[in-house]
């Protein structure tokens, strides 16, 4: 089965359980891959019959299935791109000689293809925002080297597909929609697609009601959207976006990380994205990979991961847990040190406990049964970049 069928399938889960409101934006995907302006108008179209019916409306499921199936029909003979690297990094240094305490990131050493998804995760001042930086051109390396694996005419081109999207952004002036057509036609949009696309993407970003809205009455997390729109109208190979979830509540940073995801991961449109934050369990949901930073020294999640479960390695495997109960530190430790307890931390407000090798979580749920503990919340940090927060 091919990724666009695995996908397709999704869908179809999607519209037998009628979860309209993410086959909608599936929807505008496929109708974006197939770079067809019958197709898109289709869709607007759809979009507009959506907005004066509601669910229970007859024939409502019929047509999403009606217009899935037709999209099938477009895309199912359309040749995926295949995942090749984008960029990679080897031993990358910067070195701050004045300022910031001398600070120095790397050496960084990464590789992101299309379809990927990159998370960046560390505490503020350790060296995201700066890595995303030399990514993108606006800083200069002090050692090692970047390689971007596709052609690039000069420095204005290779910026033209590589977009960053920094913490803070710029104003902008005059209506949203009006400045997203003017993006459209300095990237190459014909005029007779040019509106289209741009509904679209408004459409796919939630962001219809706000087309005719300026800057200054937008809140920071619309923004944002509104910058990642625009963005998305250059076709860039390579998005960097800096913090995007800051200024979003928990279900905007949810339904954030899972635009970015169907985004990327397009068969016939794959990006590569490289994201900074600190939402660790958000970011490792959605990422392929995970970077994080310490004072500028690189530690990769996965590779970590994988290290950890190598039979060799048995020996160094642990079980990592964050749980919070109402017991107190020495209590905890008198129950659990009789189970091969390696440690136990009071880390901001939650505890952080590990046990040696040949320890499961089950094993951990069966002692707070058996002994009565008090749990609030717990969580198996074992694969988590959390626990180099504490170690």
């Amino acid at each position: 089965m091919t990724e666009f069928e695995k996908q397709f399938e999704e869908l179809q889960h999607f519209l037998q359980f009628q979860d309209y409101s993410i086959l909608t934006k599936r929807i505008i995907d496929l109708t974006l891959d197939t770079e067809d302006i019958g197709f898109y108008q289709n869709t607007l179209d759809f979009l507009g019959w959506l907005d004066k019916n509601i669910p229970e409306t007859e024939g409502y499921a019929q047509r999403f299935g009606q217009l899935l199936d037709e999209l099938y029909a477009k895309l199912s003979t359309k040749e995926m791109v295949s995942r090749a690297v984008l960029v990679s990094t080897d031993q990358l240094i910067k070195n701050y000689d004045r300022g910031l305490s001398g600070f120095k990131l790397g050496p960084v050493s990464l590789e992101l293809r299309q379809g990927e998804i990159l998370g960046l995760v560390g505490e503020n001042g350790n060296g995201k925002t700066t890595l995303l930086r030399l990514l993108c051109g606006e800083l200069f390396a002090s050692g090692g080297a970047i390689k971007y694996h596709f052609d690039y005419e000069d420095a204005y081109d290779l910026r033209s597909q590589l977009v960053y999207i920094p913490q803070r952004t710029e104003n902008w002036y005059g209506s949203m929609f009006e400045n997203l057509q003017f993006t459209a036609a300095s990237y190459g949009y014909r005029p007779e697609e040019n509106k289209l696309v741009t509904e679209l993407i408004i459409a796919r970003l939630g962001l219809r009601k706000f087309r005719n809205f300026e800057w200054k009455s937008l809140s920071s997390g619309y923004k944002m959207r509104f910058e990642l729109a625009r963005m998305l109208l250059r076709k860039p190979k390579i998005l960097l976006i800096d913090e995007p979830l800051a200024n979003l509540d928990i279900l905007a940073q949810q339904t954030i990380l899972e635009d970015f995801r169907a985004i990327a991961k397009s068969p016939f449109r794959p990006l590569g994205i490289v994201l900074s934050s600190q939402q660790l369990y958000e970011v490792e949901k959605t990422s392929d990979q995970v970077i994080f930073l310490k004072n500028g020294v690189q530690k990769n999640l996965h590779e970590d991961v994988a290290e950890s479960e190598n039979p060799q390695n048995s020996a160094k495997k642990q079980l990592v847990i964050e749980f919070e109960s109402s017991l107190t530190q020495g209590a905890l430790a008198e129950i659990f040190n009789k189970h091969d307890m390696a440690s136990l931390q009071f880390n901001g407000g939650t505890f952080i406990i590990s046990f040696n090798g040949g320890v499961a979580v089950h094993d951990f749920m069966k002692m707070v049964v058996d002994h009565q503990i008090p749990l609030i919340y717990f969580r198996d940090i074992s694969h988590s970049t959390r626990r180099f927060f504490v170690s």
